[in-house]
């Protein structure tokens, strides 16, 4: 049954087919055929912002559900295998490196913390 579950949650990484080539919520735009993350400031201008592969799946599972509240645990199921056994704070020290990169970026507040209960992304349309 793990395999199992294991194997569908593999599937539900995988893109489909007809997947669009990006993924935009507010200011942020996800370019799937180069694994990049813009952000586009007020004056109409898009910069980069470098992510590593585990920080672009975090990112892109927060846009795919923007204003939800987002459990530790729901990320876990996500990004991580079943057997992988990650360490009690690897969704808050990615967090943390993702937060850093988004704020050095000037995507600043963008991914809450609800205390007791996850994270929300919540985006905006306008350059903080």
């Amino acid at each position: 049954m793990a395999e199992l579950l294991a194997r569908l949650r593999a599937l539900q990484r995988r893109s489909p087919q007809l997947q669009p080539q990006r993924l935009q919520v507010g200011n942020l735009t996800l370019d799937y055929s180069t694994y990049a993350v813009y952000w586009q400031k007020a004056s109409r201008e898009q910069q980069l912002i470098p992510l590593t592969t585990k920080e672009f799946q975090l990112l892109e599972y927060f846009m795919k559900h923007p204003h939800q509240i987002i459990t530790r645990d729901q990320i876990l199921n996500q990004l991580w295998e079943i057997g992988a056994e990650p360490l009690s704070n690897v969704v808050a020290a990615q967090m943390r490196l993702l937060r850093r990169k988004l704020a050095d970026s000037g995507c600043l507040g963008l991914i809450e913390t609800v205390h007791g209960m996850g994270y929300r992304f919540q985006p905006t349309d306008e350059s903080k």
